[in-house]
């Protein structure tokens, strides 16, 4: 499959993910704000890596990352039949921290404006 058509499929793909995962009834997916953020198909359709965030929960992205790959057996079926393909990857969902980290970047920053908000004095010789 040429790597246009690889990246269609991918992006169709996720597309499916997002809307079945917002189905799934699993007490560890409810609350705070989970995003699938991108999505890795291996060249011969075996195996999907989905990269989640997962901010705004109390107990940690774990629990949901945990929740999402025990149901990973009904999301392959389901994005089977509603992409019509023979055989959906199988999907293996690891947590994307990259949001978390800007998360943190940005308030760093905000810190060093609020704490450092005054121009360091320039001595002249």
């Amino acid at each position: 499959m040429s790597q246009k058509n690889m990246g269609r499929l991918a992006q169709d793909m996720k597309r499916e993910l997002i809307a079945i995962i917002g189905r799934l009834k699993d007490p560890r997916l409810e609350g705070g704000l989970l995003t699938v953020t991108r999505l890795d198909v291996t060249p011969d359709l075996d195996v999907a890596k989905v990269y989640v965030s997962v901010m705004g929960r109390p107990d940690g992205p774990k629990p949901a990352i945990e929740a999402l790959n025990r149901a990973a057996g009904h999301v392959r079926t389901e994005v089977s039949k509603k992409m019509h393909i023979r055989k959906a990857p199988r999907f293996i969902f690891v947590e994307d921290d990259g949001a978390a980290y800007a998360a943190h970047i940005n308030e760093l920053l905000r810190e060093l404006n609020v704490n450092g908000g005054e121009e360091p004095s320039e001595t002249e010789e």
